[in-house]
């Protein structure tokens, strides 16, 4: 769903960068419990123009998972089992009187299940491609408007293929990657195209990388609901947008690590205007 964002979901959802590890390997594992954050007064409307909103909140804590079955095959989860939507009151500019009050919705969120093959590997080039299921775990119609929206409701399936390449500069290793996908969704709403850039570079002994990533999101707007939104809500329909975003994490040990995130949207329609921000902490077993 929408992991985003800001994958960008988030996409949109969630940064789980997993630094130029293609497959994970037989019983290897990638592991990590993070949250995630947004903050939004602004969205950009179907035209692309930015209009301000009540100012508006999305949380959620999540589980993100890899496991490697095969040395090819992986299987991936991500689960929100805590997902916040809230809106601040509204205040008279006027008197400083409370015009609205505000309100907030707290339910499980969108899960993610898919599984990944890595196809190609040879030298410092890697393939793969993956699928995810998008299941409509979330509510829909939280709120007492039914606009505190913690999933979208609908069941969608995102086939995606990778092409990454690893070497080093100065000694240090260093990666990048792009992608392209397909999103196939369900009740009206509209299919997209996704595609992003990624590279990231490992410092200080081989403790931290340091990442940078270019996500796009162009929907097709074959779907049958509107997608009028005054709110600049995640869960809308055609919604697009071009994203950057950075991420650092760092390992305490071999196997435990922390993490932080920040990306946000440059351009876009139908979508916060704000950027979001992550943080958590991983398990990588190699």
């Amino acid at each position: 769903m929408k992991k985003y964002i800001i994958i960008l979901i988030i996409g949109l959802t969630c940064s789980n960068s997993l630094f130029a590890q293609w497959s994970k390997g037989k019983g290897k594992g990638y592991y990590k419990l993070s949250a995630w954050y947004l903050k939004s007064d602004q969205h950009y409307t179907n035209t692309g123009a930015t209009d301000p909103n009540v100012t508006r909140t999305q949380f959620n804590t999540n589980i993100y998972a890899e496991y490697g079955i095969s040395n090819k095959f992986d299987i991936i989860a991500y689960t929100p089992f805590f997902a916040r939507t809230a809106q601040n009151n509204q205040i008279s500019g006027t008197n400083n009187s409370t015009i609205q009050e505000g309100e907030s919705f707290n339910s499980f969120g969108d899960i993610d299940l898919g599984a990944r093959y890595a196809f190609y590997k040879k030298g410092k080039w890697a393939a793969d491609v993956k699928l995810l299921l998008g299941l409509p775990t979330g509510d829909a119609n939280g709120g007492g408007d039914g606009s505190f929206q913690t999933g979208d409701g609908e069941f969608n399936q995102y086939l995606s293929t990778s092409l990454g390449y690893s070497t080093s500069i100065n000694d240090l290793p260093f990666y990048t990657k792009s992608h392209i996908g397909y999103n196939n969704r369900s009740k009206g709403f509209s299919d997209e195209f996704r595609g992003g850039l990624e590279a990231g570079i490992n410092l200080f002994n081989n403790k931290f990388w340091l990442i940078s990533r270019l996500n796009l999101v162009k929907s097709f707007k074959n779907g049958s609901l509107s997608a009028t939104n005054n709110n600049g809500s995640i869960f809308a329909n055609n919604v697009e947008y071009t994203s950057f975003g950075f991420e650092g994490a760092y390992y305490i040990t071999k196997k435990l690590g922390v993490s932080a995130s920040f990306d946000s949207a440059f351009s876009g329609k139908v979508i916060a205007a704000n950027p979001s921000f992550s943080g958590g902490i991983f398990l990588d077993i190699k």
